[in-house]
């Protein structure tokens, strides 16, 4: 059973994949989507038996690698950190499945579609069940392909081929960092195995190394190289400029990458690891910085974009922040209850938004909708939940969660801690205030719209808006269902092993029990930018306008995301491809093949061409130069000789 639900989406996948022509589009969707649903139900079962009735375990696959003493066993495991995510993957992924029936129904390459779409999730499940770091590497890798394929689904389009280039190239900065770590763990530990390495984990703690010309803590080094890895995966600050351009791939592709799948690895990454963060403070700070430098930044950035799904976008690049920031303080299993959270209404924020593409005839600019809310009620009520959750109010998913993690920041008694706390509070009220700008924009008002895209706008079919509500009750319920069982007094029991805190590391359990005002001031932060949206937006129309007008600075700094795309343009695009101009002309061009191939074949024909002029065809040329030959002869033979 366990092992099916890891290798049911790789078969549908190869189905799909390598007979989608013979067996055509429908029967593609059925096999890929059935097999999927089926590896979901399995998960829950498995979930049940293995959080619920405490028995954690590994399934060996097979003897994967041996090379000398060196071995490693394709094996999984299934603890409490692998059922959660198995759960999480298979169920949003099943729902992004069915929701592509309808809004992929129109396209010529279904089979391919959902073969990359199982593809995905196959890589994904390898990743959360791994119980090596060999093995893990795999899955995170496997992610990265199979998210290029789908952000460039579309190939005939430019723009998605910058994008799928641009995500690969930007996770592979990561993926390096992540990939010394592992190198790094194995000369220290001689081992990839995480239990042995875990344990192997008290006897280096406090040990030096020089590395670079400095001397830095081993557990703070590999930390540190591995969590660049999570950067990358997970688009925090820094490497995060792939995660908005990812949004050139179908809708569907933007749910799955965005919800429960690739940028959640690195937060899941960070947490199983956590036997190796809780032995290095200076990792779990530079986790908690960067985090909370997410959170912020993200929020921001969001408040002034146009296209509906990069608004959600960086929605997610903040809420990974949180995630992280909350990893940092040591509340793993907060970051974890979020990522489950999360997924259910980021994921419903998603197809929410492709159910508005839909409906709008292929249209994502905000400025151009407006006043469709009575054409699409059903829609425009699973984006209502999935803002909800989204802006932590009571007591939809993300109160629960989103606004423990703020709690837990302050409750550290740190000065990252507060600092964490503060980014959070602030992310917390931009993230309701761009939130119910997005409703605002697109649902109310007066319509922007086109009057014949106007005229065209109809609710999505089932086959879209049955997965959306399925997901909307888990944005509802899944945060009061899971609070106990995940970050309360029975939380220890339910993760057992797969979570590792030291004893000094309190602040979860101290965020219980903080102050009424701090557990006050996230709601209220977060209604205050609710009124202010509703006030710029439906009160006050013209004010954003003007504000941007007056702030045009700010705004353009904003609107250009920080400009980090621009400052990476000239710090390492332009210089990489002026350096690949000059290897290319000067170096291959002109050195390589100058002096090779094409030198040789040029000296060649230069001696072909003079041997060619001696055959002129007259009898004298050649008496001539048979005497010259007798002469060299000659005169060789009497004075060499």
């Amino acid at each position: 059973m366990y092992s099916a639900i890891v290798f049911l989406p790789l078969l549908g996948a190869a189905i799909a994949g390598l007979f989608g022509r013979l067996i055509g589009d429908r029967a593609s969707q059925w096999v890929t989507t059935g097999l999927l649903l089926i590896s979901a139900v399995l998960a829950c079962v498995g979930f049940a038996r293995v959080v619920l009735g405490g028995a954690p375990f590994d399934v060996e696959v097979m003897r994967w690698i041996v090379s000398g003493t060196f071995e490693v066993s394709w094996a999984l495991r299934f603890d409490a950190l692998s059922a959660v995510m198995c759960v999480v993957v298979t169920v949003v992924s099943g729902m992004v499945h069915a929701y592509s029936w309808g809004y992929m129904s129109h396209d010529k390459s279904i089979a391919r579609f959902f073969s990359y779409l199982s593809l995905f999730t196959f890589f994904m499940l390898m990743l959360v069940t791994s119980n090596n770091f060999v093995q893990m590497f795999f899955g995170w890798e496997g992610v990265g392909l199979a998210s290029y394929l789908l952000i460039g689904f579309w190939y005939d389009r430019p723009s998605a081929n910058a994008a799928a280039i641009k995500a690969f190239l930007v996770n592979r900065v990561g993926d390096f960092g992540f990939a010394l770590g592992i190198l790094g763990t194995f000369m220290v530990f001689n081992a990839v195995a995480f239990d042995t390495v875990f344990a192997g984990v008290p006897g280096v703690a406090g040990k030096t190394v020089h590395f670079l010309g400095l001397s830095v803590e081993v557990m703070t080094l590999l930390c540190l190289l591995l969590f660049v890895g999570a950067m990358g995966k997970s688009a925090q600050l820094g490497l995060h400029t792939w995660l908005p351009d990812a949004m050139e791939g179908p809708t569907p592709v933007s749910a799955l990458i965005h919800a429960a799948t690739m940028v959640t690895a690195g937060v899941f990454m960070v947490c199983r690891l956590s036997p190796m963060f809780e032995y290095s403070q200076t990792a779990l700070t530079v986790v908690t910085v960067v985090g909370a430098l997410t959170a912020f930044f993200a929020a921001t950035v969001g408040l002034v974009q146009n296209d509906i799904k990069r608004v959600i976008a960086y929605s997610t690049c903040s809420q990974l922040g949180y995630m992280f920031f909350a990893a940092g303080v040591s509340a793993y299993s907060a970051a974890m209850f979020h990522l489950t959270t999360h997924a259910f209404f980021k994921a419903l924020l998603f197809l929410g938004a492709g159910s508005v593409i839909h409906a709008m005839s292929g249209e994502q600019d905000m400025r151009k909708m407006g006043g469709i809310w009575r054409k699409i009620p059903v829609t425009y009520t699973f984006m209502w939940i999935g803002s909800l959750a989204l802006a932590g109010v009571p007591f939809f998913a993300g109160y629960f969660s989103k606004d423990l993690i703020i709690e837990a920041a302050f409750a550290s008694k740190t000065g990252v801690g507060q600092f964490a706390f503060w980014m959070g509070t602030i992310a917390a009220a931009l993230t309701a205030f761009y939130s119910w700008r997005l409703l605002f924009m697109t649902f109310h008002g007066e319509s922007r719209a086109d009057h014949d895209v106007l005229h065209h706008v109809h609710e999505s079919p089932v086959s879209m808006t049955a997965p959306m509500a399925l997901l909307a009750v888990g944005a509802v319920f899944s945060g009061v269902a899971l609070a106990g069982l995940f970050t309360g007094e029975a939380s220890s029991a339910f993760w057992g092993k797969a979570i590792y805190v030291a004893a000094n590391h309190t602040a979860l359990k101290d965020a219980h029990h903080v102050a009424l005002w701090l557990k006050v001031l996230p709601i209220a932060v977060a209604f205050a930018g609710i009124l202010a949206a509703w006030y710029m937006y439906i009160r006050k129309p013209n004010l954003p306008a003007a504000m941007a007008a007056e702030f045009s600075d700010v705004h353009s700094f904003l609107y250009n995301k920080w400009y980090f795309d621009e400052l990476y343009d000239v710090l390492f695009v332009r210089p990489a491809k002026w350096l690949g101009r000059v290897l290319w002309q000067g170096g291959d061009g002109r050195i390589i093949d100058g002096f090779g191939p094409n030198g040789l074949a040029a000296l060649t024909l230069d001696v072909a061409r003079r041997a060619a002029r001696l055959q002129s065809g007259y009898l004298y040329h050649y008496a001539f130069a048979m005497l010259i030959g007798v002469a060299l002869f000659v005169s060789y033979y009497l004075f060499v000789r």
